[in-house]
């Protein structure tokens, strides 16, 4: 059973859940997914001495924004996180994974209070404008974010899924049905994807991490890379990108973008191994 908890922010009312006991793991999920994101790998974590926590992202699932919705701010997402550590261990740093745009705001988390960080794992953050050539990245998200207002989600979704020339990516394992231990999470990552491609997806992508606080803190971040993310470059090129910016270290994860929703035993089995110092 999960314990829940609450955390009042400004604009908005953050839902988070906990199971374990031990050091924090904080969980940051990505896109349209929320704290059901990790369902798969949150008991083998917790079961290896953990707090294992994850929350629902403001203006997502169960996390209701105060007032209307707009475009969403990096610093702010990063702020929550920060709101969601101090509330779960007030006087211990916390262990974060953060994956997809959770990967971005863990890495805003880091760079502002690396103090309140003991590791992170930031996994396949897709920060395009760290590319040698991001144009190509920057004009298809924001083509997606057409389609989906002119022509409605399904399109939207199906021109996400494609590389920006159109190309579909080979994938060494493809399926059609949810893994079932996202499957109770899928209402709501349903009624999240507008949220998601509207408000979150530009604003997110083409932002510029902190490099000069990443720098200052690089040992205690790692940057995750999916084994079947080759070729994707809005996906892996930007944690390479950081890796060499900064100097911290890179390691491969088993499965594609959502390895841990793909391979949940295995992942988690490194995520502990790259959290041990």
């Amino acid at each position: 059973m999960n314990d829940i908890g609450h955390v009042k922010v400004p604009g908005a009312t953050l839902r988070y859940e906990s199971r374990g006991s031990g050091p924090v793991l904080l969980l940051i999920p990505g896109g349209a997914g929320d704290a059901g994101l990790f369902e798969g790998m949150a008991d083998q974590l917790a079961d290896a001495g953990h707090t294992v926590v994850s929350y629902d992202q403001r203006g997502l699932s169960r996390s209701p924004l105060d007032g209307p919705l707009a475009d969403q701010r990096v610093e702010e997402w990063g702020a929550d996180a920060l709101a969601v550590v101090d509330a779960v261990t007030p006087d211990q740093p916390a262990y974060v994974f953060g994956s997809s745009s959770g990967a971005i705001v863990g890495l805003a988390l880091l760079a502002a209070r690396p103090d309140r960080v003991r590791r992170l794992v930031a996994h396949e953050p897709p920060l395009v404008e760290l590319l040698a050539d991001p144009a190509p990245y920057r004009d298809h998200f924001a083509e997606v974010r057409e389609l989906h207002r002119t022509k409605g989600l399904a399109t939207a979704m199906a021109r996400f899924a494609e590389t920006p020339d159109g190309r579909k990516p080979e994938r060494e394992h493809e399926s059609a049905e949810l893994p079932p231990s996202i499957r109770p999470m899928a209402a709501r990552m349903g009624a999240n994807m507008p949220v998601f491609l509207e408000h979150v997806l530009c604003p997110f992508s083409s932002s510029a991490p902190d490099l000069d606080g990443l720098r200052a803190a690089a040992g205690k971040l790692i940057l995750g890379v999916g084994r079947e993310s080759a070729g994707q470059e809005a996906l892996v090129g930007p944690s390479r990108r950081i890796a060499e910016l900064t100097g911290a270290e890179i390691i491969e994860f088993p499965g594609g973008h959502v390895g841990c929703v793909e391979h949940p035993e295995e992942f988690a089995e490194l995520l502990l191994t790259a959290m041990r110092p």
